[in-house]
């Protein structure tokens, strides 16, 4: 037993030192003192190392550190129940996805798509993610137990509240950098980094009352950041989108405040807000409140992008605000819409 005086902030805790020879026990929460368990996780272990420090702290919760070095990573490292924290020493803490791994890196909640119960009070901190994705066959876990159809992304979250991700760079995914699903509520995301994924940066399902800021994605083969399935009432501040094939993609997104944001060299349109459809047989059909609605965009800077700066497809997408907005020099144009002041414009330098 190691014991640490130099706690950070919210972890006041007794220290365990895991060596390569396996994991000491773990003490419960003291539920007198408020004090934590921290086990440290030292460099070369290996993905089977931190799962098991995971999986050995108490009820009550604590947090594995991982010390500098990169960890190779077979199965997704799971923290699967209240009260868990991964994280590392920043940069030079590297979780690598293995060769023909062919799954995701980090999941924060339950696998299964209807858990019975929300997992909360999670974080994971200062580390990096590298999917090696030129490396791995597939973009969906093929592991037998994957009844929710789980993609190969960085980082997944789902039917979790609570939650924060923070100083944390999530690149080279077989799928997505940082996914979230299934119902998830008061999560944090900010200082997060994201690039070279194979599909989005940061993309978000069944996400509200959550916060994104200070986030930098760029140069993802889709877009930088992607909203779908009921992304409602959120904010995404104080972020740059660059290079990615979109910058956002909005669908079935409402009451969402966003607040100087800047996107620039997209490979197609700053932002695409669009509603659902399926193909009738009088044609294509929209599917009635699945459109993007009461969006404030504040701050909003597009620039440089090869088609247009803001574009909204279906005329159901309504009430949405660009306020003190900056597009220049986008390709095909500024705002492009369906119908006349779809979207309400409050000092727009176009």
């Amino acid at each position: 037993m190691k014991i640490r005086t130099a706690i950070p902030a919210r972890i006041v805790s007794v220290i365990w030192l895991l060596s390569l020879s396996g994991l000491p026990p773990v003490s419960a929460l003291n539920a007198t003192t408020g004090t934590v368990a921290v086990v440290e996780v030292a460099a070369g272990a290996a993905g089977p190392d931190i799962q098991r420090a995971l999986d050995q702290l108490p009820a009550g919760g604590g947090a594995v550190v991982l010390a500098p070095g990169v960890y190779d990573i077979h199965q997704p490292l799971w923290l699967n129940r209240n009260g868990l924290a991964l994280r590392g020493a920043g940069a030079s803490t590297v979780l690598r996805l293995a060769d023909q791994a062919d799954c995701p890196v980090v999941i924060l909640g339950p696998i299964a798509r209807q858990a019975a119960a929300v997992v909360h009070d999670l974080s994971l901190a200062d580390l990096v993610i590298d999917g090696n994705r030129s490396h791995q066959g597939t973009e969906q876990w093929p592991d037998p137990g994957n009844t929710s159809c789980i993609q190969n992304n960085g980082i997944i979250i789902q039917s979790a509240s609570q939650v924060t991700v923070t100083r944390v760079v999530a690149a080279h995914c077989r799928s997505g950098g940082l996914v979230t699903a299934n119902g998830v509520r008061t999560l944090t995301v900010s200082n997060f980094t994201a690039f070279d994924n194979q599909f989005d940066g940061l993309a978000c399902y069944r996400t509200e009352d959550s916060v994104f800021t200070r986030l930098n994605l760029h140069d993802n083969q889709a877009a930088g950041i992607s909203l779908d399935l009921n992304f409602d009432h959120n904010l995404i501040s104080d972020s740059t989108l660059a290079g990615n094939d979109l910058g956002i993609f909005m669908r079935r997104s409402s009451g969402n405040q966003f607040s100087q944001v800047t996107i620039a060299h997209s490979r197609h349109d700053g932002v695409f807000m669009a509603q659902w459809g399926r193909l009738a047989a009088a044609g294509w059909q929209p599917i009635p409140q699945t459109e993007c609605a009461d969006n404030h965009f504040d701050g909003l800077e597009i620039h440089d992008c090869a088609g247009v700066a803001f574009r909204v497809n279906d005329p159901a997408c309504v009430n949405n605000v660009i306020e003190d907005g900056v597009f220049t020099g986008n390709r095909n144009g500024g705002l492009v819409e369906p119908g006349a002041n779809l979207v309400r414009i409050q000092d727009l330098l176009d």
